[in-house]
Parts: structure tokens; C-alpha cells; sequence
């Protein structure tokens, strides 16, 4: 057409047409019912209504309609822009293995939005929140510092670490496209409608002690997802990979604070039967607090935000941790600078509290490898072992007379704590019914170098320990030294193996 001629109506339509925004033309094809033959169902898989007082959005899943083929978890994946080794949906498989009565259920997973969720009780900085409106448990990944404490927290295996950003990301059951009457992704993507999103009532007592066969006990956080099924399950039913053993990630900043750490903390109670020479012991005691708390930043994916961990003080224990160790720091800085044994017992005091909390995190996920009859003995053990063990060898290089009182203690302490620890391990290795059988077969068959390596190491220590303690050649000193080397070595890897061994629980059959 010429620039000349005039524009016809068509031309104009045509004209207004291409400047349409993208919203536009959805509503204009929506006006003329050009939308996607699929979207008539998105509306029935969601309900019509948003919660009223007392109910929640929650997913409904059944488990007859799902065959695996994956469909919701590349939707989920795609939708949420997730990293490539990141998935917020998983894909699991339950079965029975007794041969008259073949049974098998894929199981499809994703956050269960927990009506008391672990995640955000334990959450030192309040990076979650639970709608009231709609019971989604949401990630506020601007508040998140890192810590990695909700995934510990978490019998779901639900939030994800990204080390690529240095934060925890979890589903929020696509709550944007639940705003606007839209189905999640995962929802909209199965092609068998195996997946929908419901209203329940909350505080529900009816409902299953399990989501699922190998499935965390739900009365812990309470979650809220339903799996249904007309297929009658036989007994014996458990996860594919029950059986299967993995090592778990080792966290190592958190190996090396809590050693260094309780060290600190045995330190200063020595600091207290020193006499003259309590001066070295609590510059000692110092040194490593600080050497402890400076490498325990290393786990955080965003360290300039740690300022904020105490908003969680009121539930969670991590937060707890942080502020009693904070104190405690003062109160060790004040006993370095004034001196005394008031202040150095006042230290020791506050060390011991914050043991005690550094236990709970690990004690409150209900791991039975991070059991409390397991885990204070364990941390308040190497408290005592490597406060009068340094203390040794400190006091030996000087000459202190004191030196073999405190080699004697270390060797007591030593001997009986990795007597109990033996006698557990082979206790848990050889009972299939216990809570740690897993731990102990993981230990022994992945790590099998570690017990033969500490058992080494304790014969070494003790040797040395008693060494010193006589004065064997003359050199004591470099016997306490080696006692003290040895030992700490050994509590490494006792701690290395507390990280490593314990069975993380995750919905069952899920290998992701």
C-alpha cells in the first residue's frame, strides 16, 4: 500500500494489534475461548474457594493415577527457573518383597507445607514464614543467611542448598499462580491428573501416622500432603531404597567450631584447678574459642547477614547457640583481661551452656544417630578430654608440677569414652532393629579406615599419656605433646563420622 492511501479499519486493527502488551492478547483470546484445550481442567484439580478459618491449601496425590514418568517434576523445574541439580519435586518408589503378593507404588513428593513445619521452628534468622490466609510454608530467600540448619531440621528432605547462590530454596506450591486461580506447575503437568490441590482442615488428629510406608513419623511436623489409594498395600511394604547407604554431607566449619569449641570449654575448667599457672591455660582457652567461633562463619553461604541469627532465639536452638557463645566470648575475653577464677568459672559456666545448646541442634531433628543419649556424652565427653589433655601438654612444657594430674584425668576420661563409644558401635552394628544400625553398617562398609584409624590413635594417646605421665626418658613434655595431638586428631574424625554416618530421613525411595 502506498504512504498515500489512507488507512483502512483493518490496517488500524491490524496496527492496534501488534502494540497489544502480552496480558492483552490473553484476555483477548480468553474473551473469544482460544485458550489451550487443557486449561478447561486447570480450574477443577484446584479449589474453587480459598481456605476459610481453619483450613489450608495442602497437595492431594493418587498414587493409582501416578506412573513416574516425571512429567511434575520437569514442570516444577522449568516453572521456578531452578538450577540444574536442583529439584524441588522428586519422584520415589515404595514396594513389598514378599513374592505371593507383588505390590510396588510410585510416589511423587514435594514440600508437605507442615502445619508445624521444622524448618521454620529451626531457622536462626526467620527466613520462613507460614501464610495464615493459606497454610504455604514460604522461603524468604532475601532473609536466608545459609546455614543449611532447616535442611538438618527437615524429615522431608524438602529445602535445598544452592551453593551457586548460598542459600536454601524450597517449593511454595507456585502460591502466585494459586493467587490468580491458576494450578501449581506440577499439578497442571501430570498428565493423569495424579496430583491436585485441596482445602484441609487443620489440627486434623485423623489423620495416618505416616504419609507413606518409610515415611518420617508425621506427628513431628504435622504435614499436611494426602496419598490415596484403592490398592489394598500388603504388610512388609517399605521404601526401594531402605537398604541402601549413603554418606551425608560432612560440614566441615562445623566439625572443626565444635571441637575447637567444647576444647575451649574444657580449657577454661581447667583454668580453674591451674594455680599459677592459670594464666597460659586461659589465653589457651581464648585462642581457641576464637579460632573455633571465627571458623564456624565458613558455613555460612551469606556471612555478612549472620548479625541477625539471635531473631530466632524463641525457638530455635541454633539461635540459642549463637547467643550464649556470644556471651560466653565476653565473659572469656573479660577472664583473659582481668583474670581471676571467678571470672574463669563464669566462663566456664557459660561454655557449658553453650555445649549444651550446640547438642539440642543436632538432638532436635530427631535423627536417632543425633540422639541425646548419644550426642551429650559425645560433646560433653570431648569437652572434658580435650580441656585436661591441652592442659596436659601446656603445663608439661612449663614444667608445671600440676602436668600429671591433669594426664591422669585425660587418660581416665579418654579410655572411658571411647570404651562406651566402642561398645555402642558394635552394639548398633550387630542389632538390625536398633535406631544407628544404619549408622554403624555405613561406618564400617563406607568408612571402614575411620574406626581402625581411631582405634590407632588411641593407643597412641594413651601410650604417650602415660609416658608423660612417668616421665619416660626423661621427656615429658613431648609425650604430653604427642598425647595431646593424637587426641585431637581422634576427635576429628569422631566428629567427622557424627556428619557422615547419620541417616538423613527423606520421603522413602526418593535417591535424589
Amino acid at each position: 500500500m502506498s504512504a498515500r492511501e489512507p488507512r483502512t479499519l483493518i490496517d488500524e486493527l491490524l496496527a492496534e494489534q501488534g502494540s497489544l502488551t502480552a496480558v492483552e492478547r490473553f484476555a483477548q483470546k480468553h474473551e473469544r475461548h482460544a485458550l489451550p484445550a487443557q486449561a478447561r481442567y486447570y480450574r477443577d484439580l484446584i479449589p474453587l474457594q480459598k481456605p476459610r478459618p481453619g483450613e489450608q491449601y495442602a497437595f492431594a496425590v493418587d498414587l493409582d493415577a501416578c506412573t513416574g514418568c516425571k512429567a511434575c517434576v520437569s514442570a516444577c523445574h522449568s516453572l521456578n527457573g531452578l538450577d540444574e541439580d536442583e529439584l524441588w519435586r522428586t519422584v520415589g518408589l515404595i514396594h513389598g518383597d514378599a513374592p505371593d503378593e507383588p505390590y510396588q507404588q510410585i510416589v511423587t513428593t514435594a514440600c508437605h507445607h507442615c502445619e508445624d513445619p521444622a524448618c521454620a521452628n529451626g531457622c536462626p534468622v526467620l527466613a520462613y514464614e507460614k501464610d495464615a490466609e493459606t497454610g504455604i510454608v514460604r522461603h524468604l530467600d532475601d532473609q536466608c543467611i545459609g546455614c543449611q540448619y532447616c535442611v538438618l531440621k527437615c524429615p522431608y528432605d524438602v529445602p535445598k542448598y544452592s551453593h551457586k547462590r548460598g542459600i536454601v530454596r524450597k517449593c511454595d506450591m507456585c502460591q502466585g499462580r494459586l493467587a490468580v486461580g491458576e494450578a501449581p506447575a506440577c499439578v497442571q503437568a501430570c498428565p493423569n491428573e495424579a496430583i491436585r490441590i485441596e482445602t484441609v482442615p487443620t489440627g486434623d488428629k485423623s489423620r495416618p501416622e505416616q504419609l507413606v510406608p518409610g515415611a518420617f513419623d508425621s506427628g513431628y511436623t504435622q504435614p499436611t500432603t494426602s496419598y490415596r489409594s484403592s490398592r489394598p498395600r500388603p504388610a512388609g511394604v517399605h521404601a526401594a531404597d531402605a537398604k541402601s547407604l549413603r554418606l551425608e554431607e560432612p560440614h566441615l566449619p562445623l566439625v572443626a567450631m565444635l571441637v575447637l569449641t567444647q576444647m575451649a570449654v574444657g580449657l577454661h575448667a581447667a583454668v580453674i584447678f591451674a594455680g599459677e599457672s592459670a594464666r597460659v591455660l586461659t589465653v589457651a582457652a581464648f585462642v581457641v574459642l576464637q579460632l573455633g567461633l571465627g571458623v564456624s562463619v565458613l558455613h555460612l553461604g551469606k556471612p555478612l547477614k549472620a548479625w541477625r541469627a539471635f531473631l530466632g532465639l524463641r525457638k530455635s536452638w541454633m539461635s540459642r547457640e549463637i547467643v550464649v557463645f556470644g556471651i560466653y566470648a565476653g565473659a572469656a575475653f573479660g577472664a583473659l583481661v582481668v583474670g581471676g577464677s571467678a571470672l574463669a568459672g563464669l566462663a566456664f559456666v557459660l561454655g557449658l551452656l553453650g555445649v549444651l545448646c550446640s547438642a539440642m541442634i543436632y538432638v532436635d531433628t530427631r535423627r536417632p544417630f543425633w540422639s541425646a543419649r548419644l550426642t551429650m556424652p559425645k560433646f560433653f565427653g570431648t569437652t572434658f578430654l580435650l580441656g585436661a589433655t591441652a592442659a596436659g601438654a601446656l603445663l608439661a612444657c612449663l614444667g608445671s608440677p600440676l602436668a600429671p594430674a591433669f594426664m591422669i584425668a585425660a587418660t581416665v576420661i579418654r579410655t572411658a569414652l571411647f570404651g562406651w563409644e566402642t561398645a555402642s558401635f558394635f552394639s548398633a552394628l550387630r542389632d538390625e532393629n536398633s535406631g544407628t544400625h544404619c549408622s554403624a553398617l555405613t561406618t564400617s562398609r563406607l568408612m571402614r579406615w575411620l574406626p581402625f584409624t581411631r582405634a590407632a590413635l588411641f593407643v597412641i594417646s594413651t601410650f604417650a599419656s602415660v609416658a608423660g605421665i612417668f616421665g619416660v626418658l626423661g621427656i615429658a613434655p613431648p609425650w604430653a605433646v604427642l598425647a595431646f595431638a593424637s587426641t585431637l586428631s581422634s576427635q576429628f574424625l569422631e566428629r567427622y563420622n557424627y556428619f557422615r554416618a547419620v541417616v538423613a530421613p527423606r520421603m522413602p525411595g526418593n535417591a535424589a
